[in-house]
């Protein structure tokens, strides 16, 4: 029950990202004639925000209650939202686009947290697609509601899109909240030692930390086993992204992540819609009609597809994500040369867009975690997500700068090279963890929820389409 409200929260939390942002743009430079610089500027600041925000907000959910972290944040993105309605000046509007990304951002990483904890190794991924799909909704709601109401040529005709998103934002902290308040299952009251014994128990022998973790699925199994509730020693006394990143598959699911997302989602909402309408010849209906199929695709597919790749690894998906962003490239590449058909390719290519995210969308996360240093999942989520969020906000100034310039084919072809590289970091990823399995080197899978209530820390420690 508690996943399910988790999942329901996520989807109206997303409302406010649907709401504002595809119309923020337009607001502030021509409805309040700013110009495009403040308008360019906020959208910056949202990105920042966010690249910010993530890595601290998982590092507090390591450390404290991730369900009030998640509380916390989204009821800060609620108040930098809500206070664009009174942002009469470019200063005061860039500033509450920060609190907005900050607070947006903040709250990933602990819901992720969440989705781990309240949910068992056999539906983990189950529920990280409903969480990805019921989001993907609450956008296109959220941008669909607005879109009735929005009114771009009155100063105040974004101010219902400002507090649609500020009480989405409410409204999902107050189901998580609710949802935290809840009876624990049994497994999940039992104190993290017992829990870890436990899962302990069944690791066969031999295997070392990996054998407690389900190697087919990239499940987590265990909570901490050593129940001592902390870092190892390493993770206390070096740097935060040394010791993320000491093992080789955790280097590499970064570069997976990275080029996944610079092979489509940073080009979604604007790299792809300027190819298409610049080098195609499509007109500017297709964008939201190709916008849509990709939505629906993942809507009716997310359930099956997930069903069908139970059993498979995570790096072998991931591997078959890249695969079919390296197929989406070249069918754009070869729409250029057939301008008759060119607008049915760029639509049907969404749509294929649509098939690698269900299966992208339900692995990533918990194979990060898998990967995660004990005492760390919660910080390795954001930072991977801050990576995720870093690379794609350039996404769009590099296809500005290569469209702008006629540079066509290097647009396309730098993006069929970043989608190759993620199928040879996914396989690398494969690897690092078949040698780590069999030596026993990749780190012990750590939920820290539930050792978090039972024994909290005593100190503060500093700390994403998407």
């Amino acid at each position: 029950m508690r996943a399910k409200l988790l999942i329901l929260a996520s989807s109206i939390g997303s409302l406010g990202w649907g709401a504002v942002l595809p119309y923020q743009y337009a607001y502030a430079a021509d409805t309040r004639d700013w110009g495009a610089l403040v308008a360019a500027g906020a959208s910056s600041l949202f990105s920042i925000g966010a690249l910010v925000a993530a890595p601290l907000a998982g590092r507090l959910a390591d450390r404290f209650d991730p369900v009030r972290v998640a509380v916390l944040a989204q009821l800060i993105g609620a108040a930098g939202v809500a206070s664009l309605v009174f942002a009469d000046v470019p200063a005061l509007f860039l500033a509450g686009m920060l609190v907005f990304g900050l607070g947006l951002s903040a709250a990933v990483p602990a819901k992720q947290v969440l989705a781990l904890t309240w949910s068992s190794s056999d539906d983990r991924r189950k529920v990280f697609a409903y969480k990805f799909t019921g989001e993907a909704l609450g956008m296109a709601a959220g941008a669909f509601l607005a879109g009735l109401v929005v009114d771009l040529d009155r100063a105040d005709g974004l101010d219902i899109g400002f507090l649609m998103a500020a009480g989405g934002f409410v409204l999902s902290s107050a189901i998580i909240a609710l949802a935290g308040r809840m009876p624990l299952a049994r497994a999940a009251a039992m104190p993290a030692a017992r829990v870890a014994d436990a899962a302990a128990s069944d690791v066969p022998a031999g295997t070392g930390a990996f054998g407690a973790v389900d190697a087919a699925t990239g499940a987590i199994a265990v909570v901490d086993l050593d129940g001592d509730g902390r870092p190892d020693g390493p993770a206390r006394s070096r740097g935060a992204l040394r010791v993320i990143f000491a093992q080789p598959a955790m280097r590499w699911t970064a570069v997976v992540t990275i080029a996944l997302a610079l092979g489509f989602y940073a080009q979604f909402e604007s790299g792809l819609p300027a190819y298409g309408i610049t080098v195609l010849d499509v007109d500017p209906s297709a964008i939201g009609l190709a916008a849509a199929i990709n939505c629906v695709v993942i809507v009716a597919l997310q359930v099956i597809v997930v069903k069908l790749t139970a059993k498979r690894s995570a790096p072998v998906l991931l591997m078959g994500v890249g695969g079919i962003w390296v197929v989406s490239w070249l069918i754009l590449s070869a729409a250029q040369l057939s301008p008759a058909i060119a607008t049915a390719l760029f639509v049907t290519t969404y749509g294929i867009f649509a098939v690698g995210e269900t299966i992208y969308s339900p692995v990533l996360n918990p194979l990060t975690a898998q990967l995660a240093p004990k005492g760390m999942v919660g910080q390795t989520l954001g930072t991977v997500a801050a990576l995720q969020t870093a690379f794609s906000a350039a996404g769009p100034l590099v296809a500005g700068v290569l469209l702008g310039a006629g540079l066509t084919d290097v647009f396309l072809g730098m993006h069929l090279a970043v989608s190759v590289l993620a199928v040879f970091a996914a396989w690398r990823v494969k690897r690092a963890m078949a040698v780590a399995s069999a030596s026993s080197e990749i780190p012990d899978v750590v939920t820290n929820a539930a050792r978090t209530r039972e024994e909290p820390p005593t100190t503060p420690v500093d700390l994403v389409r998407t």
